[in-house]
């Protein structure tokens, strides 16, 4: 069983920054997606990449899993820039 952890992003839709503060632990698929005969819809039979567990901070994340035997890997935050513009420079 492997795990990835990773700071929550901002939502695209939204401007506020509501929990971008969590961390979360998401299990990785072990086995690969296949089509349903019947239907045509892509299932497996692992049902571990449905769990995402939240936590306070990135070491908390890292103490349950190496609790629990989960091996890991951490994905740090990607860096937030600015684009500062000025509403004239639409008229440019």
């Amino acid at each position: 069983m492997s795990a990835r952890i990773y700071q929550r992003q901002k939502n695209a839709m939204q401007s506020g920054k509501a929990l971008t503060d969590k961390w979360m632990l998401e299990f990785l698929p072990s086995e690969a997606r296949k089509a349903d005969p019947l239907m045509g819809w892509a299932g497996s039979g692992d049902t571990q990449v449905q769990v995402k567990l939240g936590f306070r901070s990135c070491e908390a994340a890292q103490a349950y899993a190496e609790k629990n035997g989960i091996s890991f890997s951490v994905a740090g935050a990607s860096p937030k820039k600015l684009k500062l513009q000025a509403y004239a420079d639409n008229f440019r």
